[in-house]
């Protein structure tokens, strides 16, 4: 059993202390212990290429254009049975490094792509995607902030885990957390995350969630996208569509069975997701072959070029 510290803060502040301190509690449960400082790392923002894309449903693997330190990163991550994020809080979400690397994530990562894209190599006798992109795995995330701006934070995490479907264990958002080394309680919760994320990893399998309850009964997500004219609502993690209530003075968010369906967390989800990406595609190749569109977009390159800095 590996688990993997990754910490996305300042070198040997905060961040990467409680990273350390949940791969203690890693170890202590037997687990191998690995651990990244992400800003020793060159990672190139993503640039919408589609080659990723590309590449899986042409049945020739799973590849990136952009030369950098990503794919060493992945193949760490690949390699764990269980992985800890650490990130300070940012305009109150996760910082734009973290992001960066959600975004390379995905649709490259996406077990719908790779699950279509191993069928696909199979039977056209091409190169399949690495099979440890189908593995289960068990990740948890712990943010800490200087205030109680946090909101974001655990959704833009669980985003990360939801394009590959790894599980989330143990989540934790620690605002006005500067001097959170010196807290033994907090420590404590700490170093319980670790040890929650070492017993799954030795059974994903069975493996369930551990942490705070949330809203979403299904994500456990506190984030909605909500319908001023109504009670809709659609969960900004997992995308399920219900209603809210205040049920005994607490909100409740339910949802009809078949809404489970298209979660976007789930294999059923992505596939649908993936036929409505395949089908928009389509309708877009078909138009970029009109004379209007090729005229408007010229019309648009012709009216101004981009400023650039002089170097």
């Amino acid at each position: 059993m590996k688990v993997l510290g990754i910490s996305g803060g300042r070198k040997d502040g905060t961040n990467d202390a409680m990273c350390k301190e949940a791969l203690m509690a890693a170890k202590e449960m037997g687990a191998e212990v690995e651990f990244i400082h992400l800003l020793d790392l060159d990672i190139k923002y993503c640039i919408g290429c589609t080659a990723c894309v590309c590449s899986l449903m042409t049945g020739k693997g799973n590849m990136c254009v952009l030369k950098d330190d990503f794919d060493w990163l992945l193949n760490k991550m690949l390699d764990a049975d269980g992985v800890i994020f650490t990130n300070p809080i940012f305009c109150k979400g996760t910082p734009s490094l973290f992001l960066t690397i959600r975004d390379r994530f995905g649709p490259r990562m996406d077990r719908g792509n790779n699950v279509i894209a191993t069928k696909i190599a199979k039977a056209t006798g091409g190169k399949a995607p690495d099979p440890r992109i189908l593995k289960d795995k068990v990740i948890s995330y712990i943010g800490f902030g200087g205030s109680d701006w946090v909101t974001r934070f655990q959704c833009d995490c669980a985003i990360q885990a939801l394009t590959p479907m790894w599980k989330v264990i143990d989540n934790e958002v620690f605002p006005w957390s500067t001097g959170i080394i010196i807290d033994n309680d907090k420590v404590t919760r700490v170093h319980e995350i670790g040890m929650n994320l070492a017993k799954a990893a030795k059974d994903i399998a069975n493996a369930s969630y551990k942490g705070e309850e949330g809203v979403c009964p299904h994500c456990h997500s506190r984030n909605f996208y909500l319908d001023r004219e109504s009670t809709h609502a659609i969960c900004c993690m997992c995308g399920i569509e219900g209603d809210v209530k205040i049920i005994d003075g607490k909100v409740r968010f339910e949802f009809p069975k078949e809404q489970l369906e298209h979660a976007h967390d789930t294999l059923s989800g992505k596939l649908i997701h993936v036929e409505d990406i395949k089908n928009t595609v389509a309708i877009s190749m078909e138009l970029k072959k009109s004379y209007d569109y090729k005229q408007r977009l010229e019309n648009y390159k012709e009216f101004i070029t981009a400023t650039k800095p002089e170097k």
